[in-house]
């Protein structure tokens, strides 16, 4: 494989990685007090537990970088968690970008089809239990998203092109706590 076929995986895996930042921001931005906490029943993880087993899950695509494990201890609120969720990835992104071998059985296809596709999907639990909690998130068009692969942090763009027609949006405005 030629040197630059490798780059380009890199930078993908890298667009991943910011795509991956975007929704797991579109899926807790806003959320309402309580959310955090919100337990949906039969031992689902919390959106809190849950954005610490993503954090996890970035660790753990890290140390195919660096050796070593990576078992995070939770931390006091969500948007710590969110924090240190965002640092992990920026650090798993400075890796690829850096061109660092991948240590052991570790190659590009096996980080997207391992840890990065397993977070992905914790970004949509997050946005499905937000739904759950009766807050759910207005669909976009994600092919117009205004992500970039030098934005991995908590900062992410509005909706460039969310839908025009939500059929299944709420029909009263949820009742929060004064």
């Amino acid at each position: 494989m030629t040197e630059q076929a490798i780059d380009d995986k890199r930078e993908l895996l890298t667009h991943y990685l910011a795509a991956l930042a975007y929704r797991t921001q579109k899926a807790i931005r806003g959320a309402p007090e309580g959310f955090s906490g919100f337990q949906a029943g039969n031992e689902t993880r919390t959106p809190m537990e849950l954005v610490r087993h993503m954090t996890s899950v970035m660790g753990y695509a890290c140390t195919f970088f660096t050796g070593g494990t990576y078992w995070p201890e939770p931390l006091a609120s969500l948007d710590d968690e969110v924090s240190r969720f965002h640092v992990t990835v920026e650090t798993l992104a400075r890796h690829l970008q850096n061109g660092e071998p991948f240590l052991g059985p570790m190659t590009a296809e096996r980080m997207l089809q391992g840890p990065l596709a397993d977070a992905m999907t914790h970004a949509g639990q997050l946005g499905l239990l937000r739904r759950l909690y009766g807050d759910p998130v207005p669909p976009e068009n994600f092919i117009f998203a205004a992500i970039t692969r030098e934005n991995l942090g908590p900062d992410q763009a509005n909706p460039v092109m969310p839908d025009a027609d939500w059929p299944e949006a709420p029909k009263v405005a949820r009742q929060r706590p004064c």
